[in-house]
């Protein structure tokens, strides 16, 4: 299903959603409410999470190439 800019279920038929977007900016229906968890946006929006960046910190130069050419060869493998 296609979301909106705040990640809300919007309908998959183009017409049923120029209806929804219509009725939502001429008041005739509310937004749903954003459930998705706060403190995890805020985070995310300071850049707290590390992910990939502190793997490749902690790998080793030669275990880093090996897993790239891993996926070189499954990217490219027909």
């Amino acid at each position: 299903m296609p979301k909106g800019p705040k990640g809300q279920k919007r309908p998959a038929d183009t017409v049923k959603n120029a209806v929804l977007v219509m009725r939502i900016a001429t008041g005739e229906t509310e937004e749903a409410p954003d459930t998705r968890n706060q403190a995890a946006l805020s985070l995310s929006k300071l850049g707290a999470s590390k992910g990939g960046k502190a793997r490749a910190k902690k790998l080793s130069e030669a275990k880093r190439k090996e897993i790239s050419a891993k996926g070189v060869k499954a990217r490219w493998r027909g």
